[in-house]
């Protein structure tokens, strides 16, 4: 239990630290402090001792020695209940420091800045904070480390209310988010560090990579009632992915939820139109444009009403009545937009159990993705690449009209949300048929017109996505026979030249890409 008589100060970010320093002083705690914050408590008349003048030492080195000496640190790390370190404190006329307020110098805000170089990354180590961190963090019995600006008010509070002192509770908790900041600071410094090459520039791909997550939620099982699951955010979540969402209402998410819910708000969020997407099992099985969330979503549902039945669904502008109406018609786990109307909160309100999310829009993405292994971690950057209409490259007889053009660019949008071989059927803004996940190409073709039939849509003057090359003409005998008139694909078979003669013989206008999109 930490009984605060004295405490250091030395943050970077000085979010709250005046009236937190201010609350310590009317409490009757005297304060240390360093540089930039002991020269702010003093300009706003909260009495301070500067570091220096306390250990009888000046900093030196450009400010990289100040507390590292004996007065501070044998005043945080001396536990109070051992008779001999009391003894010692006492010989060398040295107080206890009982709250250590520390965060670190910006290491990474400082390295994502365009134009840091190595010198200026290096300047940005911080080593005196994270030795008093680690020392208050070790004797938390007797100590407590503030690292987070918003602990301040219940740091303050309990004082306040317990006469002095931080419970052994709260040094614990306190403790463990200590021991969480210095790891994540030392590891965007190795993965910086090792990211450096011998000519200064930084690559891709660190030699180490470290990375830290704060965990949001346990969860009732994970993919299968058998396995146990939790879910981990980012500290820092990249600005509109699915980590940012916040629940309105509904039932408890699940593993699967947030994972299928990832899915779609990634495939709906690159849309400028006004979109709908819906997906089942990390596939979609509708995606539509439209001038209203309404009609979006008619046109998605529409491509496969079947396998719409419990799936996610996500739009990219904000729902109103209309459209909060036709979805709770259907059963739905999850509901997912960057805004509702008040009218169309009070149409789900009537449903309790559906899920309903909001998530900020943004094109930001995360630095990479990852595949867990057994024993190690695939790394890649993510598929960014959206190909427009002057990248593509015509290769049969027929060339495609304007119209066809724009939904050939809309399947391939799509296709690459799909889980490959993909191949998914379009028109006029909407996805009539999609074939997922199957090991031959030609199947995943005649999935997606069988999926079109079953729903009661005409393939006739469709455009088809192909995420890979067409390894044999059979693909595009199966799709020219349902009707489709176009196709996108990547190109690059050794049977190219078979692929686009069958696509001459059928009439069918042939792009290429140059880019495939697998999804595994």
């Amino acid at each position: 239990m930490a009984i605060i008589k004295q405490a250091l100060i030395s943050v970077s970010d000085k979010s709250g630290v005046l009236e937190f320093a201010r609350g310590l002083h009317e409490l009757g705690v005297k304060m240390l402090s360093t540089g930039g914050t002991a020269k702010l408590l003093a300009d706003n008349g909260i009495p301070v001792t500067e570091v220096a003048d306390y250990t009888g030492f000046p900093e030196m080195l450009d400010g990289r020695v100040k507390t590292l000496q004996p007065k501070v640190h044998a005043g945080i790390l001396a536990r109070r209940d051992l008779p001999e370190h009391v003894a010692t404190l006492e010989k060398h006329n040295i107080p206890t420091i009982d709250l250590v307020v520390v965060n670190l110098y910006p290491f990474a805000a400082t390295v994502a800045k365009p134009g840091c170089t190595l010198e200026d990354a290096i300047e940005n180590i911080d080593i005196g904070g994270p030795t008093m961190v680690r020392a208050a963090a070790k004797n938390h019995q007797h100590v407590a480390i503030v690292t987070d600006p918003l602990d301040y008010s219940s740091v303050l509070s309990e004082i306040e209310t317990n006469g002095g002192v931080v419970s052994d509770a709260t040094c614990f908790d306190l403790a463990k988010k200590a021991f969480s900041h210095t790891a994540a600071y030392d590891s965007a410094i190795s993965n910086y560090l090792t990211a450096v090459n011998e000519d200064g520039t930084v690559g891709a791909f660190p030699e180490q990579i470290n990375f830290n997550f704060a965990k949001v939620q346990e969860m009732r099982y994970g993919e299968n009632p058998h396995q146990s699951a939790a879910f981990y955010r980012e500290l820092v979540a990249v600005p509109g992915s699915i980590a940012n969402y916040t629940q309105l209402q509904g039932k408890e998410l699940s593993y699967n939820n947030i994972g299928d819910a990832d899915a779609t708000w990634e495939l709906v969020k690159t849309f400028d139109q006004c979109a709908c997407v819906i997906v089942k099992h990390a596939n979609p099985c509708g995606v539509a444009v439209a001038d209203t969330p309404l009609s979006a979503y008619r046109l998605a549902f529409a491509t496969d009403p079947t396998s719409a039945f419990g799936g996610i669904i996500a739009f990219n502008r904000t729902v109103d009545a209309a459209a909060a109406e036709a979805v709770a018609q259907q059963f739905v786990e999850v509901v997912i937009a960057p805004e509702y109307s008040e009218d169309a909160l009070k149409v789900f309100a009537a449903k309790p159990n559906v899920r309903v999310l909001t998530v900020p829009l943004s094109n930001a993405h995360n630095q990479y993705d990852f595949k867990r292994v057994g024993g190690g971690l695939l790394v890649q950057t993510p598929d960014m690449l959206n190909v427009q209409s002057d990248q593509l490259k015509v290769v049969t007889r027929v060339k495609p009209d304007a119209s066809q053009l724009q939904d050939l660019l809309f399947a391939w949008r799509v296709a690459k949300y799909v889980k490959s071989n993909a191949i998914v059927f379009c028109k006029n803004g909407q996805t009539l048929g999609v074939g997922a996940g199957q090991m031959s190409r030609v199947d995943s073709t005649r999935i997606a017109a069988i999926k079109a039939k079953n729903a009661g849509l005409n393939l006739v003057g469709s455009v088809v996505a192909s995420d890979a090359f067409f390894p044999f003409r059979d693909g595009v005998d199966v799709l020219a026979e349902a009707g489709a008139k176009a196709v996108i694909q990547p190109g690059g078979s050794m049977r190219d030249a078979e692929v686009i003669a069958a696509a001459d013989e059928h009439g069918i206008a042939m792009v290429y890409t140059g880019y495939r999109h697998f999804r595994h």
